[in-house]
Formats: structure tokens, C-alpha cells, sequence
């Protein structure tokens, strides 16, 4: 009697450890990607919404305060690619309000710490060769769950100022991430990004066999180097004032 007592004691806990997702190093990731609309209208150094003018409160009465887009992220172990996924529904969101991120085509070779990354911005598609993005990530114990994962709190920085919160999961073993995030021990499954009003957090992981075209770098844009683009965009957004600061940090991610 006392041994069936312990065999039964014992079932939960063994279903609990084979229901717990086994080390992952392919598959597709969906990312929501969401935007406080009402914040990023404002000028980057006046996010609470002080001296508001007519014309920005008529607009938010026809918009919802967020927008939700979506991507997919393939991976192997050493290769990404995060492009658009499904629609986000019927609001159709202005395209001078949208962030001009949300077409972004990420290739990441990890191993040759290379990415390839298709930006389209007004109209005009470009692409541009830079090398893996370098992030000084301090890891913290916080713990949240995402996807069914349990992840691990990181925060960063880029751009000198800009502060990135992360959370990744070493059961995803690839070291990757939406966009060009990377450089955590594991998959970074959520992003936020306070300066922009901006998150991105997974929704599911489908576990499935990745083919090469799955992996496909981008191909198609006027091709420049990262620091051809950056002048390109500076140049051509000098004259948008504070409005302006928000949209260059939201192209540049």
C-alpha cells in the first residue's frame, strides 16, 4: 500500500516535468509588436502630452490608443529571419502615424555575426549590410512567462541613450531575437522599449522544420551601409523638428 501511495505522489510531478517544452533550436516564433499611437504623437521630449494642439486631438478620436502588428520569427541555431506575419485586423492606422518599422525584413547570421536588413521608409525600399548589433546586457533574476516560456529579465542600451528591456529563454536555445535584438544566452521572446512606446512579446513558438527559403536573406532595395542609411534618414528628417527625434529612433532600431 505504501509503495502504490508513492507511485501515485509520483505521477503529477513526472507529468509535470514531460509537459515542460524540451530545448528547442528550430521553428517559428509569432511576435506581437504594439504601439501607444497617443504617445508617439506627441514630440519625443513632451510624452505627457502638454499644449496638445487641435489638430492631434481630432486625430486621436478616430484612432485606438494602441496598434497591434505582427511578425514571424524563423530560426535554426545560428540563422533568424523576422519579417511582417498574418494582419492585424480591420483599423486601418494612417501610414504617417504607423511606425515606419513595421515592413522591417531581419536576415541574422549568427555565426558570421552578420545581418541583412530590408527597411522600407515612405515608399522607398532599402538594404542595408551591417554587422550583428553589439548590446551591453545586464541580466537580472526577475522572471516572467511569455509564450509558455519562462524568461529571464535582461536590460540593455543602444544608440548611447536609448534603455532596452528584455526577457529570453535558454530552453529556445538560438540566440536570437525580434528585429536585430540579440546577444542574450537564449531566445529573447519580449522587448520593450519605454522611449518609444513600443513592446514586442510572443504569442506562440510552432515547433516545425525550417526549410532554406524559410531562411532567405532579403534581397530587394537600393543597397547601403548602415552608416550610409543613417546620414540618408538624418538628412532627410532635419527639418521634422521634435516630432522627428521619435520616428529616426523607431527606423533605426
Amino acid at each position: 500500500m505504501k509503495r502504490i501511495l508513492i507511485f501515485l505522489l509520483f505521477i503529477p510531478f513526472t507529468t509535470h516535468l514531460l509537459a515542460q517544452p524540451a530545448f528547442v533550436t528550430k521553428g517559428k516564433i509569432e511576435f506581437e509588436k504594439r504601439e501607444n499611437l497617443y504617445k508617439n504623437m506627441a514630440p519625443l521630449d513632451d510624452d505627457n502630452d502638454q499644449g496638445e494642439d487641435a489638430f492631434t486631438a481630432a486625430i486621436k478620436k478616430t484612432l485606438p490608443q494602441f496598434s497591434s502588428t505582427y511578425f514571424d520569427l524563423y530560426f535554426d541555431d545560428s540563422h533568424t529571419l523576422y519579417k511582417p506575419g498574418r494582419e492585424a485586423g480591420d483599423v486601418k492606422i494612417p501610414e504617417w502615424i504607423q511606425s515606419p518599422a513595421n515592413g522591417n525584413i531581419v536576415y541574422n547570421d549568427m555565426a558570421k555575426q552578420q545581418l541583412t536588413l530590408q527597411k522600407t521608409f515612405y515608399g522607398t525600399t532599402m538594404l542595408l549590410q551591417d554587422t550583428a548589433r553589439h548590446i551591453e546586457w545586464r541580466i537580472t533574476n526577475d522572471l516572467r512567462t511569455i509564450a509558455g516560456f519562462e524568461c529571464r529579465k535582461a536590460v540593455g542600451r543602444i544608440m548611447d541613450s536609448v534603455y532596452v528591456i528584455a526577457f529570453y529563454t535558454d530552453q529556445i536555445v538560438t540566440p536570437g531575437g525580434p528585429e536585430s535584438f540579440t546577444g542574450l544566452p537564449g531566445m529573447i521572446l519580449g522587448v520593450a522599449i519605454p522611449r518609444i512606446n513600443t513592446t514586442w512579446f510572443a504569442t506562440k513558438l510552432e515547433v516545425t522544420p525550417i526549410t532554406t527559403a524559410d531562411l532567405t536573406p532579403p534581397a530587394k532595395g537600393k543597397k547601403l551601409t548602415a552608416e550610409e542609411f543613417k546620414k540618408k534618414l538624418k538628412d532627410a528628417m532635419k527639418d521634422w523638428g521634435k516630432y522627428g527625434k521619435r520616428k529616426l529612433l523607431q527606423v533605426l532600431i
